[in-house]
């Protein structure tokens, strides 16, 4: 029987993995926001930015409350 069973869900294997993606993505991004190794480098990189004016304060600024509320 569970060579029966394998042969009928095989068409559906291709689903199953999209449905596993799609449930994958979400925590790996929440995960990633909240990481707080990703975070410093985030404000590193936003500080680097500053220091050779590339942006300015007010636009660091910015972009930190953009990245705190979730606005992209």
């Amino acid at each position: 029987m569970g060579l029966l069973s394998f042969i009928v869900t095989l068409p559906l294997q291709p689903v199953k993995g999209v449905i596993s993606l799609a449930e994958l993505i979400p925590r790996q991004v929440e995960e990633e926001m909240h990481n707080p190794a990703a975070i410093r480098r985030g404000l590193e990189e936003l500080e680097e930015a500053r220091a050779r004016g590339d942006i300015t304060a007010e636009e660091e600024e910015q972009a930190l409350i953009d990245r705190l509320t979730g606005s992209p």
